[in-house]
């Protein structure tokens, strides 16, 4: 499962089928709250995005279905992997033995215990690359993509984190020129320039 794809899943969860009742308050608020808690997060603005996620959390967790939370939980771990911030997915943990076998199979993924190919989405591919940098399977132009694909989205904290391992390769390579320009981009996007 990519990460859109799960993210994409709990918006499904949560609407209403088409030509029936109207969505309740819950399930439009939690499917908006977890859409602004990956866009911030992936701007960096960790304190915004702990907002939205702690309010689409309590959103679903309101309706007493743990399921719907430990997929949540697992969009959060899924957004923070392809920025390479890597924890053992506490709050999925917790709820596991609610989890259906497919969020159990993804989170398995999110650990590097198994693999699954990505999408063209961009999410899901900084995901992918980020449990095989996670899994130590990477390879230079991986994380060149990996790179690509995060400039490409204008998201500054996984391309501060993929820059950084670019910039760490480049200092054990002892290539100064690119060491000097990977440098330069990092300054760039961190506000320096």
């Amino acid at each position: 499962m990519k990460a859109a794809a799960l993210a994409g899943a709990v918006v499904a969860l949560l609407a209403a089928c088409a030509g029936g009742p109207p969505p309740a308050g819950w399930q439009l608020d939690s499917a908006a709250s977890m859409d602004l808690y990956r866009e911030r997060y992936l701007e960096g603005d960790t304190r915004a995005a702990g907002i939205e996620f702690a309010k689409a959390r309590a959103a679903l967790a309101g309706t007493g279905r743990p399921a719907l939370v430990a997929r949540a939980e697992l969009v959060r771990c899924a957004v923070r992997a392809a920025s390479l911030e890597f924890d053992d997915c506490p709050g999925f943990e917790k709820l596991r033995a609610d989890a259906a076998p497919e969020e159990i199979a993804y989170a398995d993924f999110l650990a590097g215990k198994s693999e699954r190919s990505a999408s063209d989405d961009p999410l899901s591919k900084l995901v992918a690359y980020g449990v095989k940098f996670r899994s130590g399977k990477i390879d230079p132009a991986e994380i060149s993509a990996a790179v690509e694909v995060s400039s490409a989205q204008g998201w500054r904290r996984p391309l501060l984190a993929w820059l950084g391992v670019e910039e760490k390769r480049a200092e054990a390579a002892g290539d100064q020129g690119a060491l000097q320009r990977i440098r330069r981009r990092i300054e760039l996007v961190s506000g320096g320039r």
